[in-house]
């Protein structure tokens, strides 16, 4: 399973992307706005959004992606390790 993680702490990025290796997901973390950041989400199975450390703009990008793809958005205030192991436990099957 592909997950792109949206927003977030920089320090956290390699975190998050050790919590979806265990969960047997692979992982692309945008904690910054790249430049063509429309064109590099992709089609992933889930994108995770932390709302509060996202900008506008980001949020933008990933709902239009969505919709245009039928990709399930879990939309999260806190960007915590846990919060991220909560999404993981209801959309990924297993555990690693």
């Amino acid at each position: 399973m592909s997950v792109v993680i949206i927003g977030g702490n920089d320090h956290m990025a390699t975190i998050y992307k050790n919590i979806c290796k265990n969960y047997n997901c692979k992982a692309k973390v945008f904690t910054q706005m790249p430049s063509g950041f429309g064109n590099k989400l992709g089609t992933p199975d889930l994108m995770v959004l932390f709302t509060n450390t996202c900008c506008h703009k980001m949020a933008i990008s990933v709902n239009k992606q969505s919709q245009k793809y039928d990709i399930p958005v879990a939309k999260i205030h806190n960007a915590s390790a846990n919060a991220l192991k909560n999404v993981l436990e209801q959309y990924c099957t297993g555990k690693g």
